[in-house]
């Protein structure tokens, strides 16, 4: 057995290091990574390591966190691999030689690197057991283990960060965590880095499973202020409770990480040498079980009327340009009291143009008019996070039905110059939804409790590329769409080719789009300029032919559209012009009540 072996398994807690990034940050100047300090100013690495050690630390970490040669490669750093390794061993050897104390020296191991090409060199140096730190997925670890086993058999420490809520970002949960960590060969396994002191103790109490644990939380959650990352002021009596928190948890490795200084390990190492008695719980529990959602699992007008084979009617409208929704909520009425179709369905910013979100348009249609909504949603302003506000800002208003879409080119827009965010695509929305309905976010993390949304896709069946449409609809469907919304259509004859491109089925409910386009001018404009969008030589003949008679045509060729889309799909959508909405009223057919059959 190796001397941490012993020393882990007999006496008093062992009082760990603190954060070595920052404190290297604030102490050299034009740092490419704090890794780099081995070469530039290893006289600052050292200071570093002799301050943790006067303050009590019986085991330091190497500066080597993200010293793998993908991550120097980021920095040009590479081909410094092992010369930054080697120097950072060398330090932390020396400063244990200065300090005249029993120290151990752990070879610190960040997630996405070569892990044994870094381990390798990191115990030719004289480590004597590994921080395997700062991980979110357990595949990764589990990776990383087996790699350090493959060239190495020194003692393991694993270590993974948390949330609050016990979850690491990739929905790893901390009881997760030490179920699959304890049957692997680790001398020790637990939390580091994360949201601070309260989550790490939050973690330990969810990974008792009887083996040793280590705890190395931040300093709490770090800000910026300018350039400058900015730490919370976590007093050093704080963390001497924490420390004692986490003694009675079981945890046999104790330190810290981001943020933390020999002021807060001077105060871990007060409290193990005391053997105080946690005082102030700083471990709460807000949450024990979740709220029930507020609509249940009430099924949507359209996913009931889509599941009884009703012929199903959608008015698209556009979102006002201003903050005035009258006009709006007049359309909405007024489709409501025609009888004509059931739901409105609203853009979100198309064209780029800044206008009412659609998902709060939606918001206000249902409360004040009570017709059902299909607001669209788009990732291309928002990243992850807000587009989880959004939806369960919207679930709680009781709008359920989203169509997700790419959305225009943010270029085409009010603002050019201006980039999408696109964290993720239309796809990655279905999924983000589907995830909601679980009960958990983008990550895997519970919520408060399961979603019911519906959400739906648009699929264009006269793309460029049929083959990558067509593979991109199943994806969407293996996502968790429900239902599907064409590109707006002149001519049915793509929509019947796609159908038997994908195997001559509908696997989810298809609502054809149609657009009356009232003049030849606009109909050549949208053909020529507008991408996915193709009029057939014969539409655009048929409007040249007609001249001024033009609304006519479109007006007919709509309809004849929405009595063929009777066999074909299950519903349409009907563009409502865009500076008289209310018009689209007068040429909505009067509603055919007969199920419909469309090849499913």
């Amino acid at each position: 057995m190796s001397r941490f072996l012993e020393r882990l398994a007999s006496g008093p807690p062992i009082v760990a290091d603190g954060g070595m990034g920052a404190l290297l940050a604030s102490a050299v100047d034009r740092l490419r990574c704090p890794e780099e300090a081995n070469l530039k100013a290893p006289e600052a690495v050292l200071d570093v390591h002799l301050g943790y050690i006067r303050a009590g630390a019986e085991l330091i970490e190497t500066n080597t966190f993200g010293a793998n040669r993908a991550k120097l490669a980021q920095y040009f750093l590479e081909d410094e691999f092992e010369r930054i390794n080697n120097a950072a061993v060398k330090l932390a050897r020396e400063a244990r030689e200065i300090s005249g104390k029993e120290v151990f020296i752990a070879g610190s191991i960040g997630p996405g690197g070569e892990y044994a090409e870094q381990a390798r060199v990191l115990e030719g140096r004289g480590v004597e057991l590994f921080f395997v730190e700062t991980f979110a997925d357990l595949d990764d670890l589990e990776a990383a283990v087996a790699a350090l086993r493959s060239v190495s058999s020194l003692p393991i420490v694993t270590l993974m960060s948390f949330d609050s809520a016990g979850d690491t970002l990739a929905g790893v949960s901390a009881a997760k965590a030490a179920a699959r960590l304890h049957t692997l060969d680790v001398a020790a396994f637990g939390a580091n880095h994360g949201a601070g002191p309260t989550a790490a103790l939050r973690a330990l109490s969810e990974m008792q499973v009887g083996a040793p644990l280590a705890v190395l939380p931040n300093v709490g959650l770090a800000s910026m202020s300018g350039k400058r990352i900015v730490f919370p002021h976590a007093t050093p009596e704080y963390f001497g409770e924490f420390a004692a928190q986490a003694r009675a948890l079981g945890a046999r490795i104790i330190g810290g990480c981001c943020g933390t200084t020999p002021a807060q390990i001077a105060a871990i190492r007060t409290a193990i040498t005391e053997n105080a008695a946690p005082s102030t719980p700083l471990l709460v529990r807000e949450r024990e079980q979740a709220t029930p959602a507020a609509h249940g699992d009430a099924a949507t007008k359209l996913e009931r009327l889509l599941e009884d084979g009703t012929f199903v009617v959608s008015v698209q409208l556009d979102p006002p340009l201003g903050a005035n929704p009258e006009a709006l909520m007049a359309t909405a009425r007024a489709v409501r009291d025609s009888g004509k179709a059931q739901f409105v369905d609203v853009n979100d910013n198309p064209r780029a143009r800044a206008r009412m979100s659609g998902i709060m348009a939606s918001v206000a249609i249902e409360r004040f008019t009570g017709v059902e909504t299909i607001p669209h949603l788009t990732p291309r302003d928002t990243t992850i996070a807000g587009l989880e506000s959004q939806l369960l800002g919207a679930h709680a208003e009781g709008v359920r039905n989203i169509l997700s879409v790419t959305g225009d080119p943010p270029e085409a827009g009010d603002y050019p110059g201006a980039h999408g965010v696109y964290e993720v695509d239309s796809i990655g929305l279905v999924e983000l939804m589907t995830r909601l309905n679980r009960g958990e976010d983008f990550h895997g993390r519970a919520i408060d409790a399961p979603t019911s949304f519906v959400p739906g896709v648009a699929v264009n069946p006269t793309a460029d590329d049929l083959g990558l449409e067509a593979e991109r609809f199943e994806r969407k469907v293996a996502a968790g769409a429900r239902f599907a919304m064409t590109q707006i259509l002149f001519g049915l004859e793509p929509l019947e080719a796609f159908r038997e491109r994908i195997g001559g089925s509908w696997p989810i409910p298809i609502i054809v789009g149609v657009w009356p386009i009232r003049t030849y001018e606009l109909l050549i404009r949208m053909h020529n300029e507008t991408p996915g969008m193709v009029v057939p030589a014969d539409v655009q003949e048929r409007y040249r032919r007609a001249g001024s008679n033009a609304r006519e045509v479109g007006g007919q060729l709509g309809l004849e559209l929405i009595d063929g889309a009777r066999s074909l799909a299950h519903g349409v959508y009907v563009v409502a012009p865009f500076r008289a909405p209310m018009n689209v009223v007068d040429f909505l057919p009067q509603p055919a009540h007969e199920p419909v059959e469309t090849g499913r």
